[in-house]
């Protein structure tokens, strides 16, 4: 076969190397306002990316998020939609596509829950949580071939309530969650061939700030979490980037847990 590999053959053992960089990958963020969303985005952005934010506000509301972005090594822009409706979220995809020419990585993070016990659940808001947990991603997918020509990655935020029962009425998220970790297994089956790699990241509760987490509740997490503290958006964020580097294409449908260990324990 004069040394070239048949189409289906392992890639020859190149010996390794560094690992790739991000550096002018166009990557759009959903729900990339603030918490983990935002630290995505600023990550993606450090490491070079031309980043997309996803909003529903108006174009005055994105100034002072954008100038977040500023000294970054990459570039950030807003896009306006409510990727709950399929026919917003289509024209966000397209006017991406139309400014860069292309879409390397779509992190989906937007989400919403709605406190509630399962035995007394509120369908309306249920439904809420459910779509937006789901929608963006299922309307997205046709188009991710065609948008994604030289492959891509697709990284959904997930939560450990997919898969183990919070306390406080989280019912309708955990719902939602598990709902998205079984879409992202599904779609990096179909996508996989395409050379789209799917997955998701999954944390516990995250400190976001001194006053965001219960002092008594952070020290119980804290005893039960064998890294020492509790998770922050920067955690998240590393993982999500990991997770779109060329090294990690040969990973579909996974979940990647990042929560310090605390799902170690019984």
């Amino acid at each position: 076969m004069n040394g070239e590999a048949a189409a289906g053959d392992a890639p020859a053992w190149s010996g390794g190397g560094p690992l790739s960089r991000l550096e002018g990958k166009v990557a759009l963020v959903t729900g990339a306002g603030r918490g983990v969303g935002l630290a995505v985005a600023r990550k993606l952005c450090a490491s070079g990316c031309r980043v997309v934010l996803n909003h529903r506000g108006t174009p005055a509301d994105a100034e002072p998020l954008l100038r977040l972005f500023d000294g970054l090594a990459g570039t950030a822009e807003a896009v306006r939609a409510d990727v709950r409706r399929p026919r917003e979220t289509v024209a966000a995809l397209r006017e991406v596509a139309d400014r860069h020419g292309r879409l390397d990585l779509l992190v989906h993070n937007a989400g919403t829950w709605h406190p509630m016990p399962a035995t007394a659940a509120r369908p309306g808001a249920l439904r809420e949580d459910m779509s937006l947990a789901l929608a963006p991603l299922l309307t997205a997918a046709p188009l991710l071939p065609e948008l994604m020509p030289d492959g891509g990655r697709v990284v959904a935020v997930s939560s450990s309530g997919a898969r183990a029962v919070v306390p406080g009425g989280y019912v309708s998220a955990g719902l939602a969650k598990a709902a998205l970790e079984a879409l992202v297994r599904y779609l990096a089956a179909e996508l996989a061939g395409r050379g789209i790699a799917v997955n998701a990241v999954s944390t516990a509760k995250i400190d976001k700030g001194p006053d965001t987490v219960d002092a008594q509740l952070r020290q119980v997490l804290t005893r039960r979490t064998p890294g020492g503290r509790l998770t922050v958006p920067q955690d998240v964020a590393d993982a999500v980037a990991l997770l779109c580097t060329d090294e990690a294409g040969w990973i579909h449908g996974q979940t990647l847990v990042v929560d310090g260990g605390m799902s170690l324990l019984a």
